[in-house]
């Protein structure tokens, strides 16, 4: 038998460790444990039996995820779905963490290998035998080895399929929470806007009564109780029932209003004819915002209005200064919101004479406009549909539907995506009421966006051209800017 030597020994075991461990890098501070079997096998070491694998980690998760998906509801669902998606990541971390340690022990087997190679030609006899069971056991967890990354790359396919598939569900889970989202706040908008309207409703009623002074006051104010009752009692059929009775006072007591007013103008009218002043011409319409007045002959000997002056002018009830209307030349005109609580005035001239007509009263508001316009200020940016009726003072053909934005810091106007004028408020921008222009007056108005280019827009009603007057102003006044028409407000003098 050949002797080894304590040298020899002591130099052999110092270059098998640096061949070993001079580049290798462990992901664990311990040797897997391993045993040899019959016939010199390899077998794991016995693990314990309460710790399961990964592969039925997952199977466990995903049936009680399918099992549980019936009766969660939706928002349990997609967080159940969130935690299996994080759970399938993180099992696929520890496979990859895995497959870098399954890497790195392939790399110490070869280490190890190849160092007893080197051993087995140093020793001879039973040492030389020793080395060869030794290679033989390295060889055969090599094949180990292999066979467990087999394994771990089925499990890791299995991972990436369970996580697509927990992704997509969490992905429909998060869809359906949004559709039911949008659902109640849809039906939250709806109960709102029917609140708005019986409010609105009420509001009417309210400033209707007190126009005409002839309505029973007890009885409305029953009426008003009983409505506002069923409102905070959550009983539509109730409020639609007071809704068309309202309707039905609404309707009644602004035809006793133009019945009062018919009688204040064949007072006027009689007085004048008393005091012998030749009375050929009068104002015709509802003095309210929301409706057009109109110049109109009232005797035979009256000249035609194409061949006389026209101007109008605003009167203030309190401080009674007279203001130039600026381009209101024409035999009608529709007020716009700077003149509601303003008197009306338009001269007349012809051939030297001057007429006057002046309204019976101060413009009186529209009803509910008010609240329509503090409603639509709650609104980043609110759009209207128009029509472009002018541009630049030329007419436009075209009567394509047109969008105008109505903005907290700025206009614009659209057709579909293209847009053609888009502005912030500033001092050159112009807004007001159509002066002139007949019966479509009142729902009509001009916007000068900037120098050199001016529109006016016909709106689908009265309402809604007096809500983006009032609303841009309101918009542009919180800018610091005043949003005016050509006039720009300013007095005449006094009368």
């Amino acid at each position: 038998m050949t002797r080894v030597s304590r040298e020899f020994g002591n130099t052999m075991q110092k270059e098998a460790a640096s061949a070993v461990s001079a580049d290798v890098i462990f992901a664990s501070s311990r040797f897997p444990n391993y045993k040899i079997g019959a016939n010199n096998q390899v077998v794991d070491a016995k693990e314990d039996p309460k710790v399961l694998t990964m592969k039925e980690v997952v199977a466990r998760e995903t049936a009680l995820l399918l099992e549980q998906q019936k009766r969660l509801s939706v928002r349990d669902l997609a967080s159940k779905f969130e935690k299996g998606l994080a759970a399938a990541a993180k099992l696929s971390e520890e496979a990859r963490l895995r497959e870098a340690a399954s890497l790195e022990k392939h790399v110490l087997l070869k280490k190890l290998r190849d160092a007893l190679e080197s051993l087995k030609g140093r020793v001879a006899g039973r040492n030389k035998d020793d080395v060869e069971e030794a290679i033989a056991m390295v060889e055969a967890l090599a094949i180990q080895l292999t066979q467990r990354e087999g394994e771990l790359l089925q499990e890791k396919t299995e991972v990436k399929k369970l996580a697509n598939f927990l992704k997509q569900a969490s992905e429909d889970a998060k869809k359906l929470v949004d559709e039911e989202r949008a659902h109640a706040r849809a039906e939250i908008e709806s109960a709102r806007a029917a609140v708005q309207r019986v409010e609105e409703a009420l509001q009417e009623q309210e400033q209707i009564s007190r126009a005409s002074g002839k309505q029973d006051l007890e009885e409305l104010m029953k009426e008003v109780q009983e409505a506002r009752r069923i409102k905070m009692l959550h009983q539509p059929s109730k409020v639609m029932d007071m809704e068309h009775e309202l309707r039905a006072l609404r309707i009644q007591l602004a035809e006793k209003s133009k019945h009062s007013l018919l009688l204040q103008k064949e007072l006027a009218r009689s007085k004048r004819m008393e005091k012998n002043i030749s009375h050929i011409y009068e104002l015709d319409g509802a003095e309210t915002l929301g409706s057009y007045l109109r110049i109109k002959p009232c005797s035979d000997i009256a000249p035609e209005l194409s061949e006389c002056s026209i101007q109008w002018y605003r009167i203030s009830s309190e401080t009674s200064k007279k203001e130039l209307i600026s381009g209101a030349s024409k035999s009608v005109y529709a007020p716009e919101p700077f003149d509601v609580g303003r008197i009306l005035q338009v001269e007349i001239i012809y051939d030297g004479q001057l007429i006057v007509l002046t309204t019976a009263g101060a413009i009186d508001p529209a009803a509910g406009l008010g609240n329509y316009v503090e409603a639509l200020v709650r609104k980043h940016d609110v759009e209207f549909n128009v029509v472009v009726s002018q541009m630049n003072g030329a007419d436009h053909p075209s009567e394509s539907i047109h969008v105008l934005h109505v903005g907290k810091m700025r206009m614009k106007l659209c057709k579909g995506k293209t847009t053609i004028v888009k502005e912030y408020y500033s001092s050159s921008m112009q807004l007001c009421g159509v002066r002139g222009g007949g019966n479509a007056a009142a729902q009509a108005l001009f916007w000068q966006a900037k120098k050199g280019f001016s529109v006016v827009l016909a709106f689908e009603s009265e309402r809604e051209r007096n809500a983006a007057i009032m609303l841009a102003r309101r918009f542009a006044f919180d800018c610091n800017i005043m949003l005016a028409g050509p006039d720009g407000g300013s007095s005449i003098g006094t009368k």
